[in-house]
């Protein structure tokens, strides 16, 4: 079971981060088979200073079965900057894609807004049932597009990612994110364990898009300013892009 009792910082946060926090949890406990993933010592929650606010960092973790690693970051820098972060590192003995998702918010709007399922192959595509489900979907008009990032390859032909230009448009994104973890949840249930040689090019793909997601200099920039460089690289490869280990 989830650790509901314990105080989160959304109670503090934009409140699409609120409800998109809610939302995924919602879905692993309606889902998944939870237990608890330790994080590095210390990582699970962190002050520090930016700028001359104060910055804070909530990780929470856990791992299923079919998942090694279920990761939900809030951060909140004073009054200036809300931020979710999630990821879910399938097991590689599953061939089942990444999901990702990110909002960026400040002074009460959200300024970035991406979600993915992401491949995890050597041709970068989904398999057939999750293309089916996913192509099922209504496709949301959004009124702000914005573009990938160069290294944003990684991403499937179904990645969302938007600037939400009312709480219209936050309300279909997070119908949207609700969706692809339906979808993503119940077919981890479903999955069947692969080959040694599939295990070995899931293993290479995934180590692919965590290399890629820590090219992702906002992130690295803010966490080297607040704490330095040497915490930011423990950071950004131990608790938010560890690569999976061969077994």
């Amino acid at each position: 079971m989830l650790e509901s009792s314990k105080p989160s910082l959304r109670e503090q946060q934009h409140p699409l981060i609120r409800q998109l926090a809610d939302c995924i949890e919602s879905n692993w406990q309606r889902y998944l088979d939870l237990s608890p993933y330790e994080l590095p010592a210390e990582m699970g929650y962190v002050e520090g200073r930016l700028e001359g606010e104060k910055l804070i960092i909530e990780n929470r973790c856990y791992q299923t079965p079919q998942f090694r690693k279920m990761h939900l970051e809030l951060a909140r820098v004073g009054n200036m900057l809300d931020i979710l972060h999630c990821v879910m590192f399938p097991r590689p003995e599953y061939a089942l894609p990444m999901f990702g998702c990110d909002l960026v918010g400040g002074r009460g709007q959200i300024s970035a807004a991406i979600a993915d399922l992401s491949p995890v192959n050597a041709e970068r595509i989904l398999p057939d049932a999750y293309r089916h489900s996913l192509q099922a979907l209504p496709t949301p008009e959004f009124s702000q597009p914005r573009e990938l990032p160069p290294w944003g390859e990684i991403f499937s032909e179904f990645c969302l990612f938007i600037r939400p230009s009312s709480p219209e448009e936050e309300a279909k994104f997070l119908s949207r994110v609700d969706d692809f973890l339906r979808i993503h949840c119940t077919s981890a249930c479903q999955a069947s364990p692969v080959s040694v040689e599939q295990k070995s090019e899931i293993l290479e793909a995934q180590r692919y898009y965590c290399t890629q997601q820590q090219q992702n200099d906002k992130t690295r920039r803010v966490l080297e300013k607040a704490f330095g460089s040497d915490w930011a690289e423990h950071y950004m490869t131990s608790v938010l892009f560890d690569l999976p280990i061969a077994q």
